[in-house]
């Protein structure tokens, strides 16, 4: 199926490939075909080979450079943590569909970081800015600014919540354990 400007389309309609357009707002890219994310019509710029669509209904967020996310660290692997996105932050509305983020070791903090558990673990809440949106699990994201990081952490060894010290550290008040991490200025813990 090949969308024309005008045509009304729902969520996971086929608008195109990406041999032919880029996709823009309210789309995104599935294994080189393009679709609509939300309810509404397709315009298309032939000028710039861009197709998007004109929401029809209240649009739920959307995920855009310099947004600022919550969500939950699902992966850390080498230099790399995928963090899977909850929400945006102050937008009571959900977004529209799941997105996977990630944020490389040299985004993860402001200066030299040895290794990327240091800044983040596997289900740590982070709060982090969207640097690049490319499809639904290609969000590049920051957490180097003061007040993103961390949010909540838990111990790695028993699982508990933990509180922030003085120095900036973790501590686990149940097994005595502290750890490092990249503390948002807004930790709840």
């Amino acid at each position: 199926m090949k969308a024309k400007s005008g045509d009304f389309v729902l969520p996971g309609d086929i608008l195109g490939v990406t041999e032919e357009f880029v996709p823009s707002e309210w789309t995104y890219e599935e294994e080189g075909k393009i679709k609509s994310l939300v309810v509404g019509t397709v315009s298309i710029d032939d000028k710039n080979k861009k197709i998007s669509i004109v929401p029809k209904t209240g649009t739920p967020p959307s995920l855009e450079a310099g947004k600022i996310i919550v969500g939950e660290i699902s992966d850390v692997r080498g230099q790399r943590a995928s963090v899977k996105i909850d929400k945006i932050k102050g937008d009571s509305r959900g977004l529209v569909t799941s997105f996977m983020g990630g944020i490389h070791i040299s985004q993860a903090q402001k200066g030299y970081l040895s290794k990327l558990t240091d800044a983040v673990r596997i289900g740590d809440i982070v709060e982090a800015k969207v640097t690049k949106v490319m499809g639904l699990d290609t969000v590049d994201l920051t957490t180097a600014d003061d007040e993103l990081g961390v949010l909540k952490a838990m111990c790695t060894k028993c699982r508990y919540f933990m509180v922030k010290t003085e120095n900036d550290e973790l501590y686990c008040p149940r097994c005595d354990r502290k750890e490092r991490r990249k503390l948002s200025s807004h930790y709840e813990g």
